[in-house]
């Protein structure tokens, strides 16, 4: 892997952060306006439709039992709690609340790693994982007058989002990306439904700016996923992957130029102490791999007894 392919694929991963903050100013716009579950299902079936037209041209079937078993479904079952979960705190707190807690999902994913999966975590790694804990409640703020418990809804998609991830890592390889994608963006529309009757809410006439939102939610999370995708594919995971932080500072910029938020010092605190710990664990994991793979090259340059 080389030096210029690790700076493409780090540019990718901005420009992909980026795109995934103005989706979450659209459709933060959009579901103020319009039933979350409404938004949902809009954006599961647009999006079905254009990755369904992906994985055709990829050889890629959708409508097959694969999609309905094992960790396919719960993949695509979890990809619809967690957006019926993000979509309707979108709409309640602020977009940089929403944000930051959402910065907390790789902590959560290294914790299910090790209690699930079986994988070996470390004691200063359960560090880290505490630190962006305490970061979370701090954002949080419990028992306070800034307490917002719409938070704990991104508290809950986080750990959703989680159980999607692990069960991504325990999927066939055979399965592919367009595929995955596109049974996620399915599941979306019933999931909108359900939350729309769950909510006693019916579907309401969608305004021109409206449109104009749903539209770019759609554009910018198409860029956003082929970027991340590209991003993860040419450069390594190690260098490429603590960039998703940057999403924070782009949706922080968006919020307070489009939306007149203003993100306290708390706040701002707590969102530090979740990406410190964040960037320590990425860099403790990187760390494990270059030492595992020197064993494993030195293990295979000694000579057969």
């Amino acid at each position: 892997m080389s030096a210029t392919d690790n700076t493409r694929a780090a540019l990718l991963m901005v420009a992909s952060m980026a795109a995934f903050a103005f989706e979450d100013l659209f459709l933060k716009r959009a579901a103020e306006a319009l039933p979350p579950g409404q938004v949902i299902a809009m954006l599961g079936a647009a999006g079905a439709a254009v990755f369904w037209i992906f994985a055709a041209r990829a050889g890629q079937p959708i409508l097959t039992r694969r999609a309905l078993t094992g960790a396919a479904l719960v993949r695509s079952l979890s990809e619809a709690g967690a957006t019926m979960l993000y979509i309707t705190a979108l709409a309640l707190i602020p977009l940089t609340m929403n944000a930051a807690l959402l910065q907390a999902s790789p902590l959560v994913v290294t914790m299910g790693a090790a209690l699930f999966l079986g994988e070996k975590v470390g004691w200063r790694r359960w560090s880290a994982i505490l630190v962006g804990f305490v970061g979370v409640l701090i954002i949080l703020r419990p028992g306070t007058e800034g307490f917002r418990a719409a938070g704990l809804l991104t508290v809950a998609c986080v750990i959703i989002l989680a159980a999607r991830d692990l069960a991504t890592r325990m999927m066939d390889a055979s399965i592919g990306t367009f595929q995955l994608t596109t049974w996620a963006y399915i599941a979306l529309v019933p999931a909108g439904l359900l939350l729309m009757a769950g909510q006693g809410q019916s579907p309401q006439p969608v305004a021109a700016e409206r449109w104009v939102d749903l539209t770019g939610a759609l554009v910018t999370g198409l860029f956003g996923y082929y970027a991340v995708t590209a991003a993860m594919r040419l450069g390594e995971v190690s260098v490429v992957a603590p960039f998703r932080y940057t999403r924070l500072v782009f949706a922080m910029i968006l919020a307070v130029i489009f939306l007149g938020e203003r993100p306290d010092l708390w706040m701002l605190i707590g969102a530090a102490l979740v990406i410190g710990s964040g960037l320590y664990t990425f860099a403790r994991e990187a760390q494990r791999r270059h030492k595992a793979g020197k064993a494993a090259r030195a293990a295979a340059r000694q000579p057969f007894p």
